[in-house]
């Protein structure tokens, strides 16, 4: 039963988003994936420096507990995260480590389990942070965790958008449809982006794609839309070890320019919510009271 604490907890965080900056929102997109090991991480950090020479400016959440593959892949060492925020009385300015090409990254740690115990405080210094990104983003990508935890599935649901990130092994189509199963049963949204990765050609790419659409058809009520593919390349591997994105490395390989064409099919694509980081945070704040 919903007691008078309740009420007013509810009644405090209405007050607070109030503030939440107006302006020009950025788009809020969760990527995230139904199983490990797909380059997922990878595909964000590439596609963000796509998205910024494309005249963009993008922003990383981190939002993947206890694996800061974001920093790593950039060979960056951050001087806080989002738990400093909260506890520590450092500012977004004093967290926010850029990477190439002007992407800024904000890693969440060990704050993302305080999500639910924050107070009022608390939140007010969340809102404060993550407004930061209002006037100044067009893109936000949520880097969230692989599978479907309830921190997983907590972003996914709170972000505007979604891309599931496949790769054409059948256990990861089964794992993606799973993701994208979850997502129909509870509504969160009407349709998930799809990018397959690592695909050996363009022609297994489009038939991964076209399995998990065929079988969401049938049997789940969610649009699925391919928004691309990347194919396998060993420039990929070697920037990872190298610590350089391999969009920076050789951007006339075969995986730079599949990235370069996700980039390109988001900026054709029209946001229909719009309504940026407040509403991002508001969704969180409902998710994780």
């Amino acid at each position: 039963m919903r007691d008078q604490a309740f009420n007013l907890r509810a009644i405090a965080s209405k007050n607070i988003l109030k503030n939440v900056k107006a302006g020009r929102s950025p788009r809020v997109i969760a990527v995230t994936s139904g199983k490990g090991g797909v380059g997922k991480t990878s595909l964000v950090v590439n596609l963000s420096i796509a998205l910024t020479k494309m005249s963009q400016r993008v922003a990383i959440f981190d939002a993947d507990l206890g694996m800061a593959n974001v920093e790593i892949l950039l060979g960056l060492n951050p001087s806080g995260s989002l738990y400093d925020i909260l506890y520590g009385n450092k500012t977004i300015n004093e967290i926010i480590f850029e990477g190439q090409c002007g992407i800024r990254i904000v890693s969440g740690g060990s704050g993302i389990q305080e999500l639910a115990n924050l107070d009022r405080q608390g939140r007010e210094r969340l809102i404060e942070a993550l407004s930061y990104f209002n006037d100044c983003t067009d893109f936000v990508f949520i880097d969230t965790g692989a599978g479907i935890s309830r921190n997983v599935l907590g972003f996914v649901a709170a972000a505007e958008e979604v891309i599931v990130v496949v790769t054409p092994e059948p256990t990861s189509i089964t794992d993606a449809y799973s993701m994208i199963k979850v997502l129909s049963t509870y509504k969160v949204h009407p349709g998930v982006g799809i990018v397959v990765n690592r695909a050996s050609n363009e022609e297994e790419a489009l038939l991964t794609a076209s399995k998990i659409a065929a079988v969401t058809k049938r049997f789940l009520q969610i649009k699925v839309n391919h928004i691309g593919s990347v194919c396998e390349d060993r420039v990929v591997g070697q920037a990872v070890k190298d610590q350089c994105p391999f969009i920076l490395r050789k951007p006339d390989a075969v995986a730079s320019s599949g990235l370069q064409a996700v980039a390109r099919a988001l900026l054709g694509v029209q946001s229909q919510a719009g309504k940026g980081m407040g509403n991002f945070i508001s969704k969180l704040f409902r998710l994780y009271r």
